[in-house]
């Protein structure tokens, strides 16, 4: 039994971690059979970006030892305009959401391919909630239609849709987990 604990990241060796992870499962990394058995990501960051968002929010990891096994990154408004491919997004979140309600955007989850399985993107989420539901309302986040597996787990998690809109050609589900 592996003993997993999850906290946030407090170096640039976890978001150097993190990045290593995020590209070994990228969809432009993977095959088409692992993405739909696996699930993928869609954006990839650069160190810069990753430290900004660290600095605004720290992310929520899952360690094996020294070993960074899984991430959920916390994104929150700020970063709006910083990343092109989510800038439809946060404008769509803001067409969906009262002006008063506040809320951090969930910007990526990955579990490592050898820790699947294990209850770990369960535990990234709850980390996040217990760290954050006294500053935010809701988390959102945002997953593809054909990352069945991702949506799957979105779901169980307790997560809802609050808008499935097409974007250049994909079908996107913008979801809320209300923590209030």
């Amino acid at each position: 039994m592996r003993n997993i604990t999850y906290t946030v990241t407090s170096s640039i060796n976890e978001l150097k971690q993190i990045l290593h992870l995020q590209q070994n499962n990228l969809s432009s990394s993977i095959t088409n059979i692992e993405k739909h058995k696996e699930g993928f990501l869609t954006v990839k960051h650069d160190l810069n970006i990753l430290k900004k968002m660290h600095d605004q929010e720290p992310h929520i990891i899952a360690k094996d030892a020294n070993t960074l096994v899984g991430y959920t990154l916390s994104m929150v408004q700020d970063f709006k305009n910083d990343i092109d491919v989510l800038k439809s997004m946060f404008a769509k979140i803001d067409d969906q959401l009262n002006v008063q309600t506040t809320y951090i955007v969930m910007g990526q989850v990955c579990v490592d391919k050898a820790y699947r399985k294990q209850g770990i993107f369960r535990g990234l989420y709850y980390k996040m909630r217990d760290e954050l539901n006294n500053k935010y309302d809701l988390l959102i986040t945002e997953v593809a239609a054909d990352n069945t597996r991702s949506l799957r787990a979105h779901y169980a998690i307790g997560f809802t849709d609050l808008l499935i809109y097409d974007s250049d050609g994909v079908t996107w589900h913008l979801m809320q987990w209300d923590w209030q």
